[in-house]
């Protein structure tokens, strides 16, 4: 892996499994200690952008991720909140798609919330469907009910850790949420350095962009594999590489950073 970035660059992290160990109980995540903060060191230096890019819906991520200067972004990236707090949204063509979406799966939703153990999430943009607490006997049943959802058109399914993730509308997956952050801040990827780090099958797409594009990917966990991505074990393990990463960078204002954080 290559870490010489700088002198800017565009630092995008996935939550879950990422930011936050998995833990059983979804809404008692939380942001590991050392990745907040990671984020706070990378945020303090003007070189830096700094974004949270997750499948949680927008509000989730504000109150789980209370760290100035940082973009986050909802719904794997349709919803976003600027560093000043403005929000932007994914638009009326999109609103408007979603609710004929919606329509379109909620028959093979209702039937896959049938199988004991499996939960739905409704993000309204996204459904997730948990399947941890689900009998392995279901397992045939799961599969036909995902692969219907699958063969629509138009619908993406991301498999993460004991759940997969079903986008309901066009630029919903987070390469789209990317692409979307880098116009919102002004960044040029072709030009300007992106570094993006995750542990699923949504995040390996956006990783593979990234990568595309020049930029560095990481892989928390072993749940996927990218050539050409750097691995880490945990939030733990990620917070040290970037701290690594970022020590490397050629500019001033990180020795600066690193004197503050002193």
């Amino acid at each position: 892996m290559n870490y010489l970035l700088g002198p800017r660059s565009l630092w995008v992290f996935d939550f879950d499994g990422t930011l936050s160990s998995i833990v059983p109980d979804r809404t008692k995540a939380h942001l590991h200690r050392e990745c907040e903060r990671m984020l706070r060191f990378l945020a303090r230096s003007p070189w830096n952008r700094v974004a949270v890019l997750s499948s949680r819906m927008l509000d989730d991520m504000v109150a789980r991720v209370a760290v100035p200067g940082v973009f986050l972004g909802g719904a794997s990236g349709l919803e976003w909140m600027l560093p000043g707090g403005h929000r932007i949204g994914p638009g009326a063509a999109s609103e408007a798609l979603v609710v004929e979406k919606r329509r379109a799966v909620f028959p093979i939703l209702k039937e896959m919330a049938s199988i004991p153990g499996v939960e739905i999430e409704d993000k309204r943009w996204s459904i997730a469907v948990h399947y941890r607490n689900a009998s392995p006997r279901s397992f045939r049943r799961r599969t036909t009910l995902l692969q219907r959802l699958r063969d629509r058109t138009g619908i993406k399914v991301y498999r993460g850790h004991e759940v997969v993730e079903v986008q309901l509308v066009r630029g919903g997956g987070k390469s789209s949420g990317v692409r979307r952050l880098c116009r919102l801040a002004g960044w040029e990827p072709a030009r300007e350095r992106v570094v993006y780090a995750g542990d699923d099958e949504n995040d390996a797409v956006a990783i593979r962009w990234v990568l595309s594009k020049g930029g560095a990917g990481i892989v928390v966990g072993n749940r996927i594999a990218v050539p050409n991505a750097h691995h880490v074990e945990g939030p733990a393990g990620l917070a040290r590489a970037v701290r690594e990463i970022a020590d490397a960078a050629p500019n001033r204002d990180m020795e600066n950073a690193r004197e503050g954080s002193a």
